[in-house]
């Protein structure tokens, strides 16, 4: 028996909307599932509130909400994304000495980390897999918040109540705007510097940004190479998602 019923229950309602073809009631769940109708209802009301349980109340009927479908559209989207752009990932991670990420921008201002590759000098750090970071304090989240229009940010920006630092990471999009790519020093890790390129979907939103970790003061050309091969890479992670331009 598991040692936390209540997950498992709601597990279990969970897989039982998504084998339905229609919304049903709370009554047929708790039969189905063997749960006492008490149980039923106080966990169907926890997944309506996070949203991902959908009340019909003329129908008294439950089924999938929106959270569900977009945990279902990351996770579709978020491993042909992961497969495309491992090869790279590692590729970059040996040429500097250091690792590579692939992140993806939330529907706020963080950064989702879903792939990492380390080379064998790397160092550990705090941009593992299922880490979210601030996306302004990152050049993964400053190159994909580039990537969006400025009404579009100013509005995240000011979710995130961030409204007092608008000025500032404007100026910092638009540098990344002019430049095509982004980069942080030790602003995440000490004695770490990042470089990231986005991913464009086909529509030129940002799908996902490719960087690459390494130590500081590797010289110009060193550096020159590492910026250009991250934005050749995150380019052919785009043609292989969404084909050529």
């Amino acid at each position: 028996m598991s040692k936390v019923p209540a997950a498992t229950h709601t597990l279990a309602i969970l897989r039982l909307l998504m084998t339905t073809d229609a919304p049903i009631s709370a009554a047929r769940i708790a039969t189905q599932l063997r749960l006492p109708r008490s149980t039923t209802y106080q966990l169907l009301k926890v997944m309506v509130d996070a949203g991902f349980v959908m009340h019909l109340k003329s129908h008294r009927t439950y089924g999938l909400g929106a959270a569900a479908y977009s945990l279902a559209q990351a996770y579709s989207t978020q491993q042909p994304l992961v497969r495309a752009s491992t090869r790279h990932a590692q590729a970059l991670a040996k040429l500097a000495g250091g690792s590579a990420h692939v992140s993806r921008l939330s529907s706020g201002m963080e950064v989702l980390y879903v792939l990492e590759e380390r080379s064998t000098a790397a160092v550990s750090l705090i941009t593992d897999v299922g880490v979210r970071l601030a996306a302004e304090r990152t050049a993964s989240g400053r190159v994909m918040l580039a990537a969006l229009p400025d009404a579009e940010l100013k509005a995240r920006v000011d979710a995130a109540g961030l409204g007092r630092q608008w000025h500032r990471i404007h100026t910092m999009v638009q540098q990344v705007r002019l430049r095509g790519w982004a980069e942080e020093t030790e602003e995440v890790s000490v004695g770490q510097s990042s470089i990231a390129a986005a991913v464009l979907d086909h529509t030129g939103r940002p799908a996902a940004a490719l960087a690459v970790t390494f130590t500081p003061g590797v010289g110009v050309d060193k550096h020159a190479e590492l910026v250009a091969e991250t934005c050749r890479r995150a380019q052919q992670v785009h043609t292989t998602l969404f084909g050529a331009a």
